[in-house]
């Protein structure tokens, strides 16, 4: 099978999961993660540009790891599994709707099933595009996506709810409206909580799928409780990045302040993990790297 015909393939199997049910999407933070989640029987993962930055000791901000080191980063995830995976491509690393489609283009190209592209201006910024910007850019990229033939499920994104805007859900409704007549295969307005307000969205934007996110302990995200109210997909963002730094931290803190190794108690052994990697390696479960 050539590479095109297996991304072909795992798009359609992602497309397919977003037609009905939901699904949760889990964000791998490097190829161990990445293989673990499919060990686990997730059906499509997809990246996360912080979890991916904290493991370079980088911010998670745009413009400081550049859309290279992504693109690379994209790849050996798309590889790690035979998994359909959902690329952070962020603002599309431009602002520009010409150079959003150019670097879509370049997306595509490492294998993804597919991509998503924020509205919000790169950096630190609260500010979000313009309608009018925020608008050509999603149709950009969907016509980038149209012209290289390789169908990919498009999502795209409001960050309102995490730029502190004084009516984020009408913003969010209305924009993520636009976005789907614009093409966007699937909706998201990351920080959105209120069960109400994620039926309106799905509501709204209907028959296209709606993400939420799921970033802390909270029944009204649980897989159960949003499958009652229509959306298809749930992802985590950062969370799992940062549940292993959290771990990490806490032991090596208490090693620094205190001598005492007692938190390394808690690890799964060297044997565990080991066997894991071998066993996924020699079972042909993961991709060829």
């Amino acid at each position: 099978m050539t590479n095109s015909d297996r991304q072909l393939s795992v798009v359609k199997t992602f497309h397919k999961l977003h037609e009905s049910g939901c699904f949760v999407i889990p964000n791998p933070f490097d190829i161990g993660s990445a293989v673990y989640l499919h060990k686990l029987g997730f059906k499509a993962l997809a990246t996360s540009s912080a979890g991916f930055a904290f493991t370079r000791g980088f911010p998670d901000d745009v413009n400081v790891i550049g859309v290279d080191v992504m693109l690379d980063h994209f790849r050996e995830i798309s590889v790690a599994t035979p998994l359909p995976v959902n690329a952070d491509f962020q603002n599309g690393y431009a602002d520009e709707p010409d150079a959003v489609a150019e670097n879509v283009k370049r997306c595509l190209a490492t294998g993804v099933a597919g991509l998503s592209i924020e509205d919000r201006i790169s950096g630190e910024s609260r500010q979000l595009y313009d309608d009018d910007m925020a608008l050509r850019r999603i149709k950009a990229a969907r016509r980038a996506i149209d012209e290289s033939g390789m169908p990919v499920v498009l999502t795209a994104r409001c960050e309102v709810y995490l730029v502190q805007h004084p009516d984020p859900f009408d913003f969010a409704v209305r924009r993520l409206t636009a976005f789907a007549e614009a093409g966007a295969d699937c909706l998201y307005a990351p920080g959105v909580t209120e069960p109400k307000q994620i039926e309106a969205i799905v509501k709204a934007v209907a028959p296209r799928a709606v993400n939420v996110l799921a970033f802390r302990p909270d029944p009204n995200l649980s897989l159960a409780r949003l499958t009652d109210i229509g959306v298809r997909r749930i992802s985590v963002g950062s969370a799992l990045a940062r549940v292993a730094w959290t771990a990490f931290m806490k032991a090596a803190q208490r090693i620094a302040e205190t001598g005492e190794f007692d938190l390394l108690s808690e690890n799964n052994s060297f044997a565990e993990l080991n066997t894991l990697f071998r066993e996924v390696r020699s079972g042909g479960q993961a991709g060829a790297l």
